[in-house]
């Protein structure tokens, strides 16, 4: 499977304006950003979120988070989880339904897994 058109795909199927797959140390496995966008700095700290959650989890002893959804006056964020070594994060203009992102990003995470 070529990542970067399933990335792109992403602006059709729940108008993401930005989307990554990443390690779940923060590193970039590919990427559909807009230009000026430092992908490296995306990259880490969507990571760093997944990971912060997990700590907390973690701490609380409840299970580890599939999915992470923020929300800012302008857009929302969709990071979830794609197997024990990567992470997909979409970024969605704040019309998108954040529920169409995840089931799509869950689709794209299930194929992952399988590579």
């Amino acid at each position: 499977m070529e990542l970067k058109p399933a990335l792109r795909a992403l602006k059709q199927s729940c108008g993401s304006i930005a989307s990554a797959i990443i390690s779940r140390d923060g590193l970039v496995i590919a990427a559909d950003v807009p230009e000026g966008v430092s992908v490296e700095t995306f990259a880490i700290m969507c990571a760093t979120l997944l990971g912060a959650a997990s700590t907390a989890h973690s701490e609380l002893r409840i299970g580890t988070p599939h999915s992470i959804l923020v929300e800012t006056d302008d857009a929302k964020m969709v990071v979830v989880g794609a197997g024990r070594k990567a992470l997909i994060v979409a970024v969605l203009l704040k019309k998108s339904d954040p529920a169409v992102a995840l089931r799509k990003l869950n689709e794209l995470a299930d194929t992952i897994k399988m590579i």
